[in-house]
């Protein structure tokens, strides 16, 4: 398998189901997969986050807000592997609820990533609503 098919199967498997869960509540499998090395960063369609103590408490926050995900489709636009670094560029298409009231929205995500011990690892998110 080469770096770019390896990085795309752990993308569609264990990313995905991160982002799922998070959007059901639940941030540790996110969390999980984000580096514990700095920097990391968010710029985020709510919130921002620079460094791992704002990291942790932006994902505490938004495992509070979110619940009862019934669709999250990553629909992937552009992507690289170069050595111990990645990218993604892409459409995320949510269905959940987000303090308690059903909503349904679109964000363009951009994020980069950074092979850590053999793990590829979330260094970067850049999350911005999709508008007409």
């Amino acid at each position: 398998m080469t770096d770019r098919e390896d990085f795309l199967a752990w993308l569609n498997s264990a990313l995905v189901e991160a982002e799922r869960a998070l959007h059901n509540g639940n941030a540790a499998p996110r969390r999980a997969l984000w580096s514990r090395n700095e920097p990391v960063s968010v710029l985020g369609a709510w919130r921002n986050a620079y460094g791992q103590e704002e990291l942790d408490r932006l994902f505490t926050a938004l495992e509070k807000s979110f619940s009862d995900c019934t669709s999250y489709v990553f629909e992937l636009q552009a992507f690289d592997v170069s050595g111990d670094m990645a990218y993604t560029a892409g459409i995320e298409h949510t269905s959940a609820s987000v303090d308690g009231e059903p909503r349904t929205y679109t964000l363009r995500a951009t994020q980069v990533y950074r092979r850590e011990e053999g793990a590829w690892r979330v260094a970067h998110r850049h999350g911005d609503a999709v508008t007409a």
